[in-house]
C-alpha cells in the first residue's frame, strides 16, 4: 500500500471539526444510556450489574451473542473526561467481563473497544461506552453483505438469565 502525505488537508480537517463540534447530538436531549441507568427495572433493560462508577448491560443491537457494554454513569464523551477512579473501575470490570464471556459463552476471542466520536464509529457519541464482543472462528458469513441480515443465535432474555448469576456474585 502506498501512502500519500497531504498536508494541505490539515486546514480542512481542523475547520470541519470545528463546524461539526456540538452537532453530534443536535436536537436530542435524550441519552439512551442515561435512561437505562435511571430505569427502575434492571431486567427490562438487560442491566447486569451496577458498580460504583459504571454499569454493564447487554447490547440491544449486538454484533454477536453476549455483546456487552460497559458504560460510565457520567455523561461524558471522552475517556480523559472520566475520573481516574472511573477509568480504573472500567478496566477492572472489562477484565471481569472477558473472563465471564470466555467461560460462559466459550468464545474463541474477544473484541474490546471504545469509539470516541462519530467519525470513529460511535453510534451514541455523547456518552462514552466500551464494547466487549465475543468472537468465534467463522462467526462472519455472507448474510450481512448480501442480505443486510445478521444472525444472532441467542435471544436477550435467555442470555441475560444465563449471565446474571456471574454478576450477582460480584
Amino acid at each position: 500500500m502506498e501512502i500519500l502525505y497531504a498536508p494541505w488537508r490539515e486546514d480542512y480537517a481542523a475547520t470541519i471539526g470545528q463546524e461539526k463540534k456540538g452537532q453530534e447530538d443536535a436536537g436530542s436531549d435524550i441519552c439512551v444510556f442515561c435512561n437505562v441507568q435511571a430505569h427502575p427495572n434492571d431486567e427490562e433493560v438487560f442491566l447486569l450489574h451496577r458498580y460504583t462508577h459504571c454499569f454493564v448491560i447487554l447490547n440491544r443491537y449486538p454484533y454477536n451473542p453476549g455483546h456487552l457494554l460497559i458504560i460510565p454513569y457520567v455523561h461524558k464523551k471522552n475517556l480523559f473526561d472520566l475520573s481516574d477512579e472511573a477509568r480504573i473501575e472500567i478496566i477492572n470490570v472489562l477484565n471481569f467481563c472477558t473472563q465471564i464471556l470466555q467461560k460462559e459463552m466459550k468464545c474463541e476471542g474477544l473484541n474490546v473497544g471504545l469509539n470516541m466520536g462519530k467519525a470513529a464509529g460511535a453510534g451514541i457519541p455523547s456518552h462514552l461506552h466500551m464494547h466487549v464482543l465475543p468472537r468465534w472462528l467463522g462467526d462472519t458469513n455472507f448474510l450481512p453483505t448480501l442480505a443486510g441480515v445478521k444472525t444472532i443465535s441467542t435471544d436477550l432474555p435467555t442470555l441475560y438469565k444465563k449471565l446474571l448469576p456471574y454478576f450477582a456474585k460480584k
